[in-house]
């Protein structure tokens, strides 16, 4: 069973995100034990110069990176690297096998990550080169891991 740490910026809003999030929590049970941590968002009205919310974001993440040893840091970021699900599944559960049964993933919030904690990551992790609200990657993250799982175990839900 892998171990995974969501950090992300910011609460769901909306009850559909909610729902579809709990909902891959549930199904994860049997295969990962997954943490989310959700940190404070910075408000970002326009005065404040976006690389300074950037940096307080990524003072509070690097804060809780420094509380886990040993994990494999993957954050979301759009120049990040893309994998087909297979590829990530065999790439994950490969990592998990040689020993890091650990994986947190950082998502940052609307203006993205901070140069601090994208420099502590082991990889750099695209879906895709459209951009979506940090409230869908959630979402679509935790179906990924699931999906690998899926994958991992020969499982029919990935055709």
């Amino acid at each position: 069973m892998i171990r995974v740490k969501i950090i992300c910026l910011g609460k769901l809003k909306e009850k559909y995100w909610r729902e579809a999030e709990q909902e891959y929590l549930k199904r994860l049970q049997a295969f990962a034990k997954v943490e989310m941590i959700e940190l404070k968002e910075e408000s970002f009205d326009g005065k404040i110069p976006a690389e300074v919310i950037k940096q307080k974001e990524a003072d509070k993440i690097n804060s809780v990176l420094g509380k886990i040893k040993d994990a494999y840091v993957i954050v979301l970021d759009e120049h990040g690297k893309q994998f087909s699900s297979v590829i990530f599944s065999e790439h994950l559960f490969e990592l998990a096998n040689r020993g890091n049964g650990e994986f947190v993933f950082v998502i940052g919030g609307p203006l993205g990550l901070g140069e601090l904690i994208l420099k502590k990551a082991n990889l750099k992790l695209s879906f895709s080169s459209f951009t979506f609200t940090h409230q869908m990657i959630r979402v679509f993250l935790l179906e990924q891991i699931y999906r690998s799982a899926m994958i991992e175990g020969g499982r029919q839900y990935h055709y």
